[in-house]
């Protein structure tokens, strides 16, 4: 559970690789339906996550994600059929949102005077396009949102080329040097620039120091593939 969302009003968590039923090496709290996993035992993991949120399956929303900058808005019990988005958007008490990432890094925005929240899937493509810009837009007032920043990989762990470097230059502390051409990227780091520049005070910024470079508690895509999908979960805390 994350404790400074739940200070705010809402139920957020963030899941690991241990609790689920699928085999090696998605072992064993698979989330993810495209990695090649056995699609039965990947809703059962989906099914138990969704009863840990306090939620039906269904409404338990997962979409999929395609490293851009698309979010979709949610207004009611969910069906499934959900056009692909790497960021969701809620003021419905009766929702899960959840955003699947394997080092890219899951981020939860929160508004409790309006009671809004978003889960965003930020990895390199997804910043360049600007998928956390594109997520704040749908709050009222940037000022008033609070930010959770998940466990990814660390920039020690995060290797580029000058492909994906170049995109990054403008980003204090976000680069260093590597072998040859290559360069170490701190995807957190940026997503703490761009929120920041967006308007989102320090005060209202929490980032985890959890990192999946040992890939022993969450999935890590860099580090073995394939690797099954961890998850953001979030809701807005039923009324009592």
């Amino acid at each position: 559970m994350i404790d400074s969302a739940r200070a705010l009003g809402v139920d957020a968590f963030v899941t690991t690789r241990s609790g689920g039923v699928s085999d090696a090496p998605y072992d064993s709290l698979n989330l993810g339906d495209h990695v090649g996993d056995d699609p039965a035992r990947v809703r059962e993991n989906r099914r138990r996550v969704a009863d840990a949120a306090g939620v039906g399956e269904h409404d338990l929303i997962i979409v999929p994600q395609v490293h851009g900058r698309e979010v979709v808005e949610l207004t009611g019990p969910g069906d499934g059929a959900i056009a692909p988005a790497d960021a969701l958007v809620t003021s419905s008490r009766h929702l899960a949102l959840a955003i699947l990432v394997a080092d890219c890094v899951p981020v939860l925005l929160m508004d409790p005077l309006r009671e809004r929240i978003a889960v965003v899937h930020a990895g390199w493509r997804g910043l360049v396009a600007g998928v956390l810009e594109a997520a704040l837009a749908r709050f009222e007032r940037v000022e008033d949102v609070h930010v959770v920043v998940g466990p990814a990989i660390s920039g020690d762990r995060y290797q580029v080329g000058p492909d994906v470097a170049t995109h990054f230059r403008d980003v204090p502390g976000a680069l260093r040097a590597d072998h040859g051409d290559r360069s170490l990227l701190d995807l957190t780091r940026v997503v703490e620039w761009r929120v920041r520049g967006a308007g989102v005070a320090d005060e209202r910024l929490t980032t985890s120091d959890e990192r999946t470079d040992d890939r022993a508690t969450f999935f890590s895509d860099r580090a073995a593939r394939p690797c099954g999908r961890f998850a953001l979960v979030a809701r807005l805390h039923p009324s009592t």
